[in-house]
């Protein structure tokens, strides 16, 4: 059984930070993608930053509303992705929720796991 676990939401004044971390447990092989999406009230799910484990180097991506605001970094050891928000706008306030492509044993292909989410406001 694979769990993902975010923590780290909560309530903070816009231009103030917050770090959100997503731990992934359980029977795992590999991790070979973890992805931030968020969720606001009424809107669509987007991604906000994606980690990508490469052969030779490992690749971030980032929304065009993230970039140069928020990084995306991960521990490979402890199987955790993290997301560090900065300068947070009320346009951030949303249910964030972290996913990972996880392969349960060598040469197996990869499944799509979810977290349950965790809400960040933004307001004054």
């Amino acid at each position: 059984q694979v769990q993902l676990v975010e923590s780290g939401g909560g309530l903070v004044q816009p231009g103030g930070s917050l770090r959100l971390s997503c731990a992934a447990s359980g029977n795992i092989f590999s991790i070979n993608v973890m992805v931030w999406y968020r969720q606001a009230p009424g809107k669509q799910r987007e991604l906000v930053a994606a980690f990508i484990r490469g052969a030779r180097r490992d690749i971030t991506n980032y929304a065009n509303s993230a970039k140069g605001r928020f990084t995306i970094s991960r521990d490979n050891a402890k199987n955790t992705v993290y997301l560090q928000m900065n300068s947070l706008k009320p346009e951030d306030t949303a249910v964030y929720y972290c996913n990972a492509a996880i392969s349960l044993r060598p040469g197996a292909r990869s499944y799509d796991y979810w977290g349950q989410g965790t809400q960040v406001t933004v307001s004054s």
